[in-house]
């Protein structure tokens, strides 16, 4: 009778466990973050590891870039008053459809509440992602309208990330705001003009909607406090720490050249399993084999714009 060969279980787990580690290893080593992107915690720092005698001479990000420079002074004055207008529209809304959610809650609704806020938050972060992806792979500054004032503080920003810090509540969060704006006017009218009951039955959907509007609104705020590392509300901290928005060294990992990963950021929950699925590369593919468009082109010119 011929010996049952029986599989070596040593090598099997093994194996799993090369595959796991493989799986599970970090996306960006600590070696690769520290040689291509600049050291936040010291605005005056370029790269911890210079990989070239240019990158002891030229900044290759900061605010002393050229390219970051020239970027940061497209900045307008009409610009500036889109801005200051959707912030106050923005804030408006919120504030007048926050009273009629607190006077249509139902305690019984909490659980589903609840519920609606994760929903509103996960949404919120995979728009987030999307919405970063497209702006940072595609297009130029160059366009028409969307360039100047939509584009270009992504150019900037990877250029020069700190820059985020030292805006200010108006530049930071006014296009966020603007988002926002068209969900916040339909909830406004539907509390206006529909009948008790049929708010009541649409209830959660609505709050799903207004948290999603909140957390949308926020996303740059809560993108600005990953980029400070001086300063900071002991709270802000804490929900940093606690992964419930995005945390500082999570964001890193975004800012290493040449940004092709990490994405979303109101909470980064997604980075990792989109990361993972090859959700932003194979749509990149996709995409440069349909229209021969190179992902990040405009990106690479005005970093390269270093003097």
């Amino acid at each position: 009778m011929e010996d049952i060969k029986v599989p070596n279980l040593g090598q099997a787990a093994s194996a799993a466990c090369s595959m796991a580690t493989n799986f599970l290893a970090p996306v960006k080593t600590e070696r690769q973050i520290y040689e291509n992107s600049m050291l936040e915690d010291d605005p005056n720092a370029n790269s911890v590891i210079p990989t070239s005698q240019e990158d002891r001479t030229v900044p290759r990000w900061g605010p002393n870039h050229k390219g970051a420079q020239e970027l940061a002074n497209l900045y307008s004055t009409g610009k500036r008053t889109q801005e200051c207008i959707c912030v106050g529209i923005c804030i408006t809304l919120i504030a007048v459809n926050s009273i009629f959610v607190l006077i249509k809650l139902r305690l019984e609704n909490l659980s589903s509440i609840a519920i609606a806020a994760l929903c509103g938050i996960i949404t919120a972060d995979f728009g987030s992602g999307l919405v970063h992806w497209a702006a940072d792979t595609w297009g130029s500054v160059e366009l028409p309208i969307l360039g100047k004032n939509f584009l270009r503080p992504f150019r900037e920003h990877h250029i020069d990330p700190t820059s985020i810090t030292r805006h200010d509540f108006i530049e930071t969060n006014g296009d966020n705001f603007m988002v926002a704006i068209p969900v916040l006017s339909k909830l406004t009218w539907d509390f206006l003009t529909l009948s008790e009951m049929e708010m009541q039955q649409r209830f959660v959907w609505t709050c799903y909607w207004f948290l999603l509007a909140i957390f949308v609104a926020m996303t740059n705020q809560i993108h600005k406090w990953s980029h400070t590392y001086f300063g900071l509300p002991g709270w802000v901290i804490w929900l940093q720490e606690l992964r419930i928005i995005l945390p500082r060294k999570h964001h890193r990992v975004h800012h290493v050249a040449p940004h092709e990963t990490y994405f979303c950021i109101t909470t980064g929950w997604l980075n990792w399993p989109l990361e993972k699925l090859q959700f932003w590369y194979i749509l990149e593919v996709i995409i440069e084999w349909s229209t021969g468009c190179k992902p990040r082109a405009d990106d690479l010119k005005w970093a390269q714009k270093r003097s």
